[in-house]
């Protein structure tokens, strides 16, 4: 059986809810009683938003880079990144590590495509809704990323950052981003949100709202990986199996 190693920390508590369901996902397909090999490597969250924030993604990169590299030196067989902003420099990761990665914004591509949307709203940190990341992998797959928005932006980022990082989950929080959903579905047209940071399913926990379809990129990635965990004979026979699916 394969090892996955997962960069964590960003934050604390969606790190604990990949702990969580990748133990539920494996143990729903193996059931001799067995649990996965997870390597966790919990990061300073601040080490990380300092260049991000400063937009400094080589400091970035380096950084996440070293830790990358502690989990392939720990036995891990490949690797994730528990969070969505770090995938501003996933590429870059990716070409100087001889880890395998796999990619959380991929396999919501993946699953996006599954339902047949076309214009899908997406939720996160200011750094993940005002970057590239997202379109560029979506655009060439005929899909359209649509952000909230200055205004909702705004208020999404200073929620994420000050309460959900810290597992403060609050009612009037909810209400709001369902609000915001509503805005976006009236407004732009939106089929479906990506639920862009990690940390928004333990609030907007729900599969839906009023016909918009939540794209939880937590329970997403964790398919993704916990399938990974059990593809150690396609990998016998020289099968990729971290690329798209």
């Amino acid at each position: 059986m394969k090892t996955v190693g997962i960069i964590g920390g960003i934050g604390p508590e969606s790190t604990i809810e990949y702990y969580r369901l990748i133990i539920a996902g494996y143990r729903a397909r193996q059931t001799d009683g067995s649990y996965p090999q997870i390597i966790i490597n919990s990061i300073d969250l601040t080490k990380l938003l300092g260049p991000v924030t400063a937009n400094e993604p080589d400091k970035a990169t380096e950084y996440l880079v070293t830790e990358v590299q502690k989990l392939e030196r720990a036995g891990a067989d490949f690797g994730v990144l528990a969070s969505n902003t770090p995938h501003l420099v996933f590429d870059e990761i990716s070409r100087r590590s001889s880890l395998p990665l796999i990619s959380i914004v991929e396999s919501t591509r993946d699953a996006a495509l599954a339902l047949g949307l076309k214009r899908i709203g997406l939720f996160g940190t200011r750094f993940t809704m005002q970057a590239s990341f997202y379109p560029e992998v979506f655009l060439p797959a005929g899909m359209e990323i649509i952000v909230p928005a200055d205004d909702e932006q705004s208020y999404i980022h200073e929620k994420y950052m000050s309460d959900l990082i810290n597992g403060i989950i609050l009612p009037e929080t909810r209400e709001r981003l369902l609000a915001i959903v509503d805005q976006m579905k009236e407004r732009d047209g939106i089929e479906g949100l990506i639920l862009g940071g990690t940390e928004l399913p333990l609030i907007l926990r729900d599969s839906e709202h009023h016909g918009i379809p939540f794209l939880d990129t937590t329970k997403i990635h964790v398919d993704r990986i916990v399938a990974e965990l059990f593809a150690a004979d396609r990998a016998a026979l020289g099968i990729d199996t971290i690329g798209g699916l």
